[in-house]
């Protein structure tokens, strides 16, 4: 079985480039689009563009925030054309293409394309697990919406006929969703232990998030971490070894 891989247009203020990128992923084989507060859809221009692909428009879905487009996916991949100041795991189109289509096997793939002017804003790239750069001119890196799009179709496209069988992992990746329980968790444990403060400046918190979104981890790890924070807050008595074996086998079993 295989699961989704999912186009996720953020933002979009041109309707006919979600016509574009809707005809780029059916040529492609694919036709899994979501759109995230686009300024104008559906649309005359959309279906126009579209040309033979409107069903794909059709059965698209509208959210109204990022967090609910990827809630239910296991790998989360933000696109840029350009270099980021902060560090964030990166991947090119094809290494992605390979990442994608391994995960997709146990958890649907979501592929995040930020707004035409400016990409993918920090809040946004936070809930990624990793970037996938596309290289272009360094004097002229902007890139067409639909155009980064049918790119990153196309490395799919062609990966799916070259890749081996994938190695099925033990557990199925965290989804996006519980990530954002999870992270809700921790920051309530640090502020309560007093390692976070409540007006700390954002960048910890991000540079927190990076640490777990690039570890990539499966329902098993997450289930352990939220016991751990979990024990923290309950401020259990257990001697240390004991309470890391009973840990264990709670979470393991």
């Amino acid at each position: 079985m295989t699961f989704p891989i999912r186009f996720v247009l953020c933002e979009t203020s041109h309707p006919g480039n979600i016509g574009a990128a809707a005809r780029a992923i059916k040529t492609m084989g694919f036709s899994d689009l979501v759109l995230v507060n686009p300024q104008e859809f559906p649309s005359r221009e959309a279906d126009a563009r579209a040309s033979s692909a409107v069903d794909v428009l059709i059965q698209a879905r509208v959210e109204s925030s990022l967090e609910n487009a990827i809630a239910d996916c296991g790998l989360v991949v933000g696109t840029s054309a350009r270099r980021r100041s902060t560090r964030w795991p990166e991947l090119d189109p094809r290494e992605c293409a390979t990442e994608v289509l391994k995960v997709s096997t146990v958890s649907p793939v979501a592929i995040v394309f930020g707004t035409e002017r400016s990409g993918l804003e920090n809040e946004q790239m936070d809930l990624c697990n990793a970037l996938v750069h596309i290289p272009a001119n360094p004097d002229y890196s902007s890139l067409n919406m639909a155009a980064a799009v049918q790119l990153i179709a196309y490395e799919l496209r062609m990966a799916q006929g070259e890749s081996d069988p994938p190695q099925l992992p033990e557990f199925p990746p965290a989804t996006a969703g519980d990530m954002e329980l999870f992270y809700e968790h921790l920051w309530r444990v640090l502020v309560a232990s007093g390692f976070l403060k409540p007006d700390n400046p954002r960048q910890l918190r991000r540079k927190l998030r990076r640490l777990f979104n690039r570890a990539r981890l499966d329902e098993n790890e997450l289930k352990i971490l939220r016991g751990v924070l979990s024990s923290v807050e309950q401020g259990g008595t257990i001697e240390a070894d004991q309470q890391d074996e009973a840990a264990g086998r709670r979470q393991c079993s």
